[in-house]
């Protein structure tokens, strides 16, 4: 069996690279070629070029780097279509996946499978349409993502979401956390103002507003702030002009110890404000009850908030089918409603963790891995399963 699988950004590759593992566990002698990382090329791929040249994010990046994009697409069409594959897996990443699917369908019958499914649910839902001409089947993250692709004429399977195999801390490691800190039995609020440098110089100083709101109600309240790395520099700098500067866990400075420090940061929090996006997911998982606050520039506020077709972008209450999570997006992002709803939830949060712990059961907690399950549905798409 010969698979031409492609990956463009290090959260496609771990999807990728789970899936082949879950292809070579059900069919020994199949062979991959594409593009991907670190983790696929450890699954045995055969990379036609490195990952990050394909790993653009922005219509500006996009428009700035459209040569370079364009040419690659058409070298990786041009390469599917000489390898004859049995199967063409995009993962994620729409701007070059698509594209590529496309010129391939002009000239081939390779079957194409993408892996995430657009937010077609959301917003700009005429894309499933168009996505149908050259993609034959969907494996998608969420469990009402189906009937939307095959509303379009395409086979779509609910493999289960990631966030359900992430590792999650343990007591000694909330404890040795909080020892680690001086943090005590203080109540914990999490602060995750983002990962892209655009949301945190427009969400941090709400978000330092909020905390300082926080701490004069509730004294006790310690704050803890876990930086993602392409911004910590700003997070640092911008936390030090705060009333109340939290904890801030730099992945500079622990380098390894990050991904543990940070996974036992959302297990000791009691509460947390975060940024809207996949994060909810994570926290979810955790356990750590939250409220969403998020903001954008004036034309994407009103060009979105057109478009947009539903009453919440929080996962965890589009998946439970509640509002259990507070969210306050565009104009809504103010910090005095943000900071009295985490005090509500700080106070009751049972409705939420009965949420959580409801989404996490949707996504696929405690059944077959994601992995797994991705593979079976592309082999039962091929009439091998």
């Amino acid at each position: 069996m010969k698979v031409y699988i492609t990956a463009g950004e290090p959260s496609g590759d771990k999807l990728g690279a789970s899936l082949m593992e879950g292809l070579k566990a059900r069919v020994p002698e199949v062979q991959f070629t594409g593009i991907g990382g670190e983790r696929m090329i450890g699954q045995g791929l055969e990379s036609l070029f490195p990952m990050d040249e394909i790993s653009v994010m922005g219509i500006t990046e996009i428009l700035r780097q459209y040569g370079k994009l364009k040419a690659r697409i058409r070298e990786t069409a041009e390469a599917i279509i000489a390898a004859k594959p049995d199967v063409l897996i995009t993962v994620d990443l729409p701007e070059f996946s698509l594209r590529v699917a496309e010129l391939v369908k002009a000239r081939s019958d390779i079957r194409v499978v993408h892996y995430v499914a657009p937010t077609v649910w959301a917003w700009r839902p005429k894309r499933a349409t168009k996505m149908a001409r050259h993609v034959d089947q969907v494996l998608a993250l969420l469990p009402f993502e189906p009937p939307y692709m095959e509303a379009a004429g395409m086979r779509c399977d609910f493999v289960g979401h990631p966030v359900v195999t992430e590792p999650q801390a343990g007591d000694d490691d909330v404890a040795a956390f909080r020892q680690r800190h001086d943090l005590g039995d203080a109540p914990v609020a999490l602060i995750l103002p983002g990962s892209r440098r655009s949301e945190v110089s427009r969400l941090a100083p709400v978000f330092g507003d909020v905390v300082a709101r926080l701490q004069q109600e509730r004294p006790d309240l310690r704050f803890v702030l876990p930086a993602a790395a392409p911004v910590a520099p700003m997070v640092e700098e911008l936390c030090a002009g705060w009333a109340e500067p939290p904890l801030v866990l730099d992945p500079r400075k622990l380098g390894e110890d990050m991904a543990a420090e940070k996974r036992a940061a959302f297990a000791a929090s009691d509460v947390a404000l975060a940024a809207s996006g996949t994060v909810s997911l994570e926290l979810a998982a955790a356990g750590t009850p939250m409220v969403v606050a998020y903001d954008m520039g004036w034309l994407s506020r009103e060009i979105i908030g057109r478009m947009l077709l539903v009453d919440t972008v929080t996962l965890v209450n589009l998946v439970s089918e509640t509002r259990a999570v507070p969210e306050f997006i565009g104009k809504a992002c103010r910090p005095a409603p943000i900071a009295d709803a985490l005090l509500s939830v700080l106070e009751a949060p049972q409705a939420q963790v009965e949420a959580m712990a409801l989404t996490m059961e949707r996504l696929g907690r405690g059944g077959p891995h994601p992995g797994d399950r991705a593979a079976q549905a592309v082999l039962e798409g091929l009439g091998r399963g």
